[in-house]
């Protein structure tokens, strides 16, 4: 049995919790949020509508006062600098960890500093950290990564993710900016709260999977707009105003385009897929028809990484360090 201390309980902390909750072989004893409506509430009545007897207290320290865990889920926060303390803490707490922070999937060249401490504080307790996810975590970065193991060389990697989000949980939608005007749409995108969080890093990991040392790496972002009227998402969109956003990262290395990161979020997709395309001996393509659902293959690659990262190295680790995170139905 694997005892399990969920940190962050927004809509997909309790998602994830509600999966915990339904695999045989993990157990939730304790939960924390800051937030002081769920504080005091039961983690179970919360998350799946049935009670387990686990309080979700405010702080690590009262939940490890009450039980004793084995890893925890940190499902928070999408900044590495806003994570690195409560990684800090469940370090020194001799806790491993799984994240959902994206910037965490693979942060040595975005942000080597903090990727260094992060590095030291999980070595020095022996504890292994990881950042996942869907994407970036998984349909971006390692699945590509491991399908590139079939060729003998690879001259070029392009991976298209396109997703109606209607079907996406609200937070989802307002980070792609639906609902918003252009001239809101644009605001956010200057200041950087508006993107899909972690496209670079998902580059980085597929040139560290492939040896390659790229030159530079360039992001594009613009809006899809309404060509009419659209009411299917969480809120009605008028014509010409954004419905989502098509985001392009792209990697060079002596000026050549190696890797292509094409991704497509959006409100009335007609067709939603992931599909990976391999220039190389052999090129080929792998496409999956409808699309992998973000929300049920994050909370789900969240849950089956708690057992890979008890078997994983101390320290900062990536998706393509630990065992492979594979579906069990029990431990």
């Amino acid at each position: 049995m694997i005892r399990i201390i969920q940190l962050g309980l927004g809509p997909l902390g309790q998602k994830v919790a509600s999966y915990a909750l339904q695999r045989e072989g993990v157990k939730i004893v304790g939960a924390v949020d800051l937030d002081t409506e769920k504080v005091g509430k039961d983690v179970g009545q919360l998350c799946a509508g049935k009670s387990i007897g686990v309080e979700i207290t405010k702080t690590l320290d009262e939940a490890l006062e009450r039980a004793k865990a084995d890893v925890a889920v940190l499902t928070t926060v999408s900044s590495l600098e806003k994570v690195e303390p409560q990684i800090k803490e469940l370090a020194e707490a001799q806790l491993p960890m799984v994240s959902t922070c994206e910037e965490l999937s693979f942060p040595w060249i975005t942000q080597p500093m903090i990727a260094k401490r992060i590095d030291k504080v999980c070595k020095s307790n022996g504890v292994a950290c990881v950042g996942t996810g869907v994407n970036p975590g998984f349909l971006m970065d390692y699945l590509p990564s491991v399908l590139s193991s079939v060729c003998q060389n690879v001259q070029a990697v392009h991976v298209s993710r396109v997703q109606d989000a209607s079907v996406r949980r609200i937070p989802f939608q307002q980070k792609i900016g639906v609902g918003l005007t252009e001239e809101g749409f644009k605001e956010k995108a200057n200041n950087g709260t508006l993107r899909h969080v972690g496209l670079t890093e998902s580059i980085h990991l597929i040139a560290h999977a492939l040896n390659w040392e790229l030159d530079r790496i360039e992001e594009t972002l613009e809006p899809v707009r309404a060509l009419e009227k659209i009411t299917s998402g969480y809120i009605d969109i008028d014509k010409d105003n954004p419905r989502g956003v098509l985001q392009i990262g792209r990697g060079f290395i002596d000026g050549d385009e190696k890797i292509t990161l094409h991704f497509r979020a959006a409100v009335g997709e007609e067709e939603s897929y992931d599909e990976i395309e391999i220039e190389g001996t052999p090129s080929f393509s792998s496409r999956i028809s409808g699309g992998i659902n973000g929300d049920i293959a994050t909370s789900a690659i969240t849950v089956n990484a708690v057992a890979a990262i008890l078997k994983a190295e101390p320290g900062l680790r990536t998706m393509l360090d630990i065992p492979v995170p594979a579906c069990f139905s029990t431990i």
